[in-house]
């Protein structure tokens, strides 16, 4: 009764973002009402119930000792759903003297968080205790609101601690990022998953005990590979298994692999913007490394995902001149008509004649002649130094243009045996520059041979490697 008086007063003093008390056998942060999911109600409530994360919080680990210690500097949480971020932070408000205040970034304005951090300097001068913030989906503050506490993050008034399933290093602003530690929380494993409905099934306080559910090894393995590192996916999957499973005779509820099959569906492909350029760079390396089979899984991850097809299908247009070249032609005309397919017939049919193309520059023979040639090219033009063009090659299709000496001694090619003469066609500060030189795979072994029947030398070409064309905005 006095916990609840203390913090009435302590709410009515300090307003919005006061912390809230904790009920009984919950730590701040924690609340469980008997309604609760069971994926709440069975959170952790200490390092030791604590599964997965072992980089980060096993035995001597520097967020353990920190934790431990109650010397948790700012930070910042990421990583897959699921996966015990929040958890983390619950149990750091658990054991931590210091106050602990929870904010969503979706429902949180500028002046909230100004109201959270002068609670906070008041505590400080007149309790001496510090103030941790916890801000789920961090990654929606604005500039605005992410530079409204950082002198407040400077000044040591609050710990930040940062929630988000986004990489912040994409999707925060780097002023806050550098004034926080960065935490990588990864999917967890399948037998970190099974070991946390185990724990559920046999908890009589906060899980199923009470229900006598138990359920096959090969339910609780479905569901732990459907769930796919998320805990409270498998946990709301168990949960609504058990509950919806008739009692047997003998009083027990017992988990089937087809109850499990019908308890969980198959989620969609979780992709941030950070995760969406890993696969489509995945992808790309895969069609310039002749992977049919990586390609092709990259390019079904990101259907799944939601993924516009024409950004990877506008990739593979582009890789199959950059990759592949005159070393296969058809690769071109493969990837265009497959970028038209997918205009006329749409998908999901247009997978097949995109998979096609993909299986085609894949498994052409490869060459980057054409991008070096390119990049020898663009180079060269920027270098300036400009001439005019060669009388021989200046137009001719107006009156006065041979008063002008437009076209003088030109020679045209098709009055010449095998429709070639060697003459000068390049610009004057351009002479002797190679830029396109054929490899010898594929079709370009044949361009190799048609440039030699012509005099023209083709020498092997320079081992050069271009930059990547950026794929992330302003990169």
């Amino acid at each position: 009764m006095d916990d609840l008086l203390s913090w009435a007063a302590q709410a009515f003093q300090g307003g919005a973002g006061a912390p809230l008390p904790p009920e009984d056998g919950a730590t701040p942060g924690q609340t469980r009402q008997p309604m609760a999911p069971l994926a709440d109600r069975m959170r952790p409530r200490n390092l030791e119930e604590f599964l997965g994360q072992r980089h980060l919080v096993g035995q001597g680990t520097l967020l353990r000792r920190a934790i431990l210690a109650d010397r948790m500097a700012s930070s910042i949480f990421w990583g897959p759903p699921g996966t015990g971020k929040t958890t983390l932070a619950a149990i750091v408000a658990g054991s931590t003297r210091a106050a602990f205040v929870k904010l969503n970034a979706v429902t949180t304005g500028v002046a909230q968080v100004r109201e959270v951090i002068d609670q906070a300097q008041r505590r400080r001068q007149m309790e001496g205790r510090s103030t941790y913030l916890l801000l789920d989906e961090c990654h929606r503050w604005n500039k605005a609101q992410s530079d409204s506490i950082l002198p407040a993050i400077e000044a040591g008034i609050i710990r930040f601690i940062g929630s988000t399933t986004e990489n912040p290093m994409v999707s925060m602003t780097p002023a806050i990022v550098s004034r926080c530690r960065l935490f990588h929380f990864e999917k967890l494993s399948q037998q970190d998953v099974i070991a946390a409905m185990q724990r559920a099934l046999t908890d009589r306080e906060r899980g199923l005990g009470k229900m006598m559910a138990t359920a096959g090894p090969e339910a609780l393995e479905h569901i732990a590979r459907v769930a796919n590192g998320d805990i409270r996916a498998a946990l709301g999957a168990l949960e609504l298994a058990a509950t919806s499973t008739p009692m047997a005779a003998d009083g027990t509820i017992h988990i089937t692999l087809a109850v499990a099959e019908q308890s969980i569906q198959q989620p969609a492909l979780q992709m941030d913007q950070s995760t969406f350029y890993d696969m489509l760079s995945a992808f790309c390396k895969s069609l310039r490394g002749s992977d049919t089979d990586a390609a092709l899984a990259w390019f079904a991850r990101m259907d799944l995902a939601g993924v516009d097809p024409r950004i990877p299908v506008r990739r593979l247009i582009v890789h199959a001149s950059e990759d592949v070249g005159l070393a296969n032609p058809m690769a071109l005309a493969q990837a265009t008509a497959a970028a038209q397919a997918l205009e006329f017939v749409g998908m999901p049919e247009a997978r097949l004649p995109i998979c096609q193309a993909i299986a085609a520059v894949c498994e052409s023979p490869k060459s980057n002649a054409v991008a070096l040639a390119v990049e020898r090219a663009w180079a060269d033009a920027k270098r300036g130094g400009y001439q005019p063009v060669p009388p021989h090659l200046r137009d001719t299709h107006y009156a006065g243009a041979q008063r002008a000496g437009s076209g003088t001694d030109y020679l045209y090619p098709h009055d010449f045996p095998n429709h070639y003469v060697p003459q000068r066609y390049a610009p004057l500060e351009a002479q002797g520059t190679p830029y396109y030189q054929p490899t010898q795979e594929g079709y370009e072994a044949q361009v190799r041979q048609f440039r030699r029947h012509k005099g023209i030398d083709a020498p092997d070409p320079p081992p050069y490697r271009p930059p990547e064309p950026p794929l992330r905005p302003g990169g």
